[in-house]
């Protein structure tokens, strides 16, 4: 990717975007993707460290903030190496070139003569000055040349490569602040809100007699149906809050399907249809041929919470016409931006400032909390208020990942040819984030006296890896694909972002099918996968993870084996995975073998971390997670009605890096999600000898799968 196709880049085009020299010796590296928990600071540091020939100790990554970083957009997409990674190489590399033209200057002595060492340019004939000396010399308020230095080669490489130890773990293992709950301010107080008892509901009256002369509580805010506390000290909050919950009448109406009607609801809800890949030629746009084996099969998956271990928090202060806000938001800018457009604001008043939060991939309720905060700090100018989220609340209103419904129709020939294949997948939109056009807006915007519409959520463009379809088109040599993304139009339950999208069930259900076609083939299911790819990274990885689980031997008692492969976005990492599981009174995953190309990976055991961990949540995901409700409301709002995998339920797992030195980089977060699934999904079949195609694959969805089989 070269400086103008680098999305950031031409965002940010100016070096002093993006670095700057300070006088202590440090190097200040500035990026616009945050830290959740996946590392990407750490990917940051070493990519910088390398350009610029210093110690990785040397280099500070700066937190992303709307008053001096640049605008990057979201952290999401598994995209934060490829593209901040990718601008900061270049911007190293001309700040690198520049500096050293300077220190030609200086010495006297040609840039090819010309060393390096921790930030110490040296000469022949001893040591020069270092980057500091120079920065006075050089400006860094020029643009990126295109045509200037890419960055150094593989071979060059000191830092980029190795398995540098995480910057942000220390603090959380010792238990320093560092996350914005920790965050304390002169003069902090409070904050709580009364969330509705369900969907839609009107708040029609209100006794908060008794709260206001509670000792501590500073203020009561009410605007519609949006009531919150303000006070000296948080269990103050939480006591005013329930107390306010007794003496509130509301009224209520059913505004959710049932959820045992919850695929039919997906199926006829009124949708935005999109043909996502049309490859079918004319003649083959009829019916199939006579003798052609028809396999059908639909995929559902339940709405899924983030389900973070902290809840959600934000922090605000109002002073002297500034609002200046703290969030863990996955995008400052953006959260700036909905801030300033649902309060009227000028840009130019706010400020926002990521602070570490609990971790979490896709859009949860960091910038619902934020809101929040902003709302309740208005009430007590000069004051910070900072409002931490209950579980209850985290669980209950925090966006969600869609409920999917996927149909895939396959036709093949007596020999187990495809002959065709199409994929519908309907599903609400993945994508309700801050400040993108026609998202619905925060929470509490949509309760206040005069609120704003909650529309529903939308899907990112299929150039940005799509989300309701990511994955929907298979890796796979098919002919005569047909494949269409149903966007529901209307949403009983706010969704957005969360991690892999659409990916999850359309790899989950894509694989499935292949299992079923090998079987109707009577071929090896890896046999069957690598007749049907051509793409050789594709085949190294499968090969890889089948050789290291031992694919083909005996598996352990009572226990099966399956596969699961796909190219994230199709243009991402590849990754594929053989699952172990035992399937006796429950479904217990006991082994994880993942094969994972990522191109160059900057840091490898981040990237063994970021699929490690992605596995592990697909797997709590496919065996046990799923959000429930009655007619008007979320009913698992605890750990008890939303249990999660449990440490003595996490499998074991092991990761084996393709090494692709002279690949570019490609981001891990999200890519183990959906091939996990699928493996997981295809060693329960292979177990039971019934394929289960609705998730969770709890045992009461496995013995519906075998009763209805009988």
């Amino acid at each position: 990717m070269n400086a103008v196709q680098d999305p950031s880049l031409a965002a940010n085009p100016l070096l002093s975007q993006w670095l700057s020299f300070a006088v202590d010796g440090r190097v200040r590296a500035s990026t616009g993707k945050v830290e959740l928990g996946q590392g990407v600071l750490t990917a940051l540091v070493q990519v910088v460290a390398d350009e610029l020939d210093v110690e990785p100790s040397r280099v500070d990554v700066v937190a992303a903030s709307t008053a001096g970083s640049p605008d990057e957009s979201y952290t999401a997409g598994s995209m934060s190496v490829q593209h901040s990674g990718g601008a900061l190489r270049r911007v190293c590399a001309a700040a690198r070139a520049l500096l050293l033209a300077a220190a030609a200057e200086r010495t006297g002595t040609p840039p090819g003569e010309l060393t390096v060492c921790d930030g110490r340019v040296g000469t022949p004939t001893g040591p020069g000055p270092t980057w500091w000396d120079l920065a006075a010399d050089v400006r860094l308020d020029v643009p990126v040349d295109s045509a200037g230095p890419a960055g150094k080669s593989r071979a060059d490489h000191r830092h980029v490569g190795r398995s540098l130890p995480r910057v942000d773990v220390p603090d959380k293992v010792f238990g320093r602040p560092r996350f914005l709950p920790d965050l304390r301010l002169p003069g902090m107080l409070f904050g709580r809100v009364l969330r509705p008892p369900s969907r839609g509901a009107v708040l029609l009256e209100l006794d908060d007699a008794g709260v206001l002369p509670l000792p501590g509580v500073v203020a009561l805010v009410r605007d519609g149906s949006f009531v919150g506390v303000v006070a000296e000290r948080e269990e103050v909050a939480v006591r005013a809050v329930a107390a306010l919950r007794g003496g509130a009448r509301w009224q209520e109406r059913d505004s959710l399907p049932a959820m045992g009607e919850l695929a039919e609801f997906l199926r006829t809800s009124p949708a935005e249809s999109t043909v996502v890949r049309d490859e079918r030629t004319p003649v083959d746009q009829g019916a199939a041929p006579a003798d052609a084996t028809v396999v059908m099969a639909r995929f559902t998956r339940p709405y899924l919470a983030h389900a973070s271990i902290g809840p959600s928090c934000g922090l605000a202060q109002w002073q002297d016409g500034q609002l200046s806000v703290w969030s863990h938001s996955q995008g400052v800018h953006q959260l700036r931006t909905e801030i300033c457009r649902s309060l009227d604001l000028d840009p130019s008043a706010v400020v926002v400032q990521h602070v570490e939060g609990a971790g979490c991939y896709g859009h949860n309720a960091a910038d619902d909390a934020a809101y929040d905060a902003v709302l309740l700090a208005r009430a007590v100018p000069g004051r910070p208020v900072q409002v931490l989220w209950s579980r209850e609340d985290e669980l209950a209103w925090s966006p969600y990942g869609p409920a999917m419904l996927v149909e895939v129709e396959a036709h093949v020939d007596a020999a187990g040819q495809v002959l065709s294949w199409r994929h519908d997948v309907w599903s609400n939109g993945h994508t309700g984030r801050p400040g993108a056009v026609h998202c619905p807006p925060p929470l509490a915007a949509t309760t206040v006296e005069r609120p704003l519409e909650l529309r529903p959520a939308i899907d990112p463009l299929p150039q940005a890896g799509g989300g309701s379809s990511r994955n929907a088109v298979p890796l796979y040599d098919l002919p005569q694909q047909l494949v269409t993304a149903h966007r529901l139009t209307t949403m009983p339950l706010r969704t957005s972002a969360l991690r892999a999208l659409g990916a999850h069930l359309n790899v989950y259900a894509i694989e499935s099918v292949v299992d079923e076609l090998a079987q109707l083939a009577a071929v090896d299911p890896l046999a069957y996968r690598l007749s049907l790819l051509s793409d050789p990274r594709a085949r190294d990885v499968l090969l890889t993870a089948a050789r290291r689980a031992g694919w083909g031997e005996p598996s352990a008692p009572g226990t099966a084996r399956g596969l699961g492969f796909a190219r994230y976005k199709n243009r991402g990492a590849y990754c594929a995975v053989v699952a172990e599981v035992e399937a006796e009174s429950s479904v217990a995953v006991r082994r994880l073998t993942i094969a994972v190309d990522v191109g160059l990976a900057v840091n490898p055991d981040g990237v063994v971390n970021q699929i490690e961990g992605g596995a592990v949540q697909a797997v709590s995901w496919t065996t046990k997670e799923q959000v429930r409700f009655d007619r008007r409301t979320v009913t698992s709002s605890t750990w008890e009605t939303y249990p999660v995998l449990t440490f003595s339920e996490v499998p074991a797992v092991d990761v084996v890096v393709l090494d692709r030195p002279d690949e570019p980089s490609l981001g891990a977060g999200e890519a183990s999600v959906g091939p996990t699934a699928a493996a997981v999904g295809n060693a329960v079949a292979a177990a039971v000898g019934v394929r289960v195609r609705d998730l969770p694959l709890t045992t009461e969805q496995v013995v519906a799968a075998v009763l209805a089989a009988e």
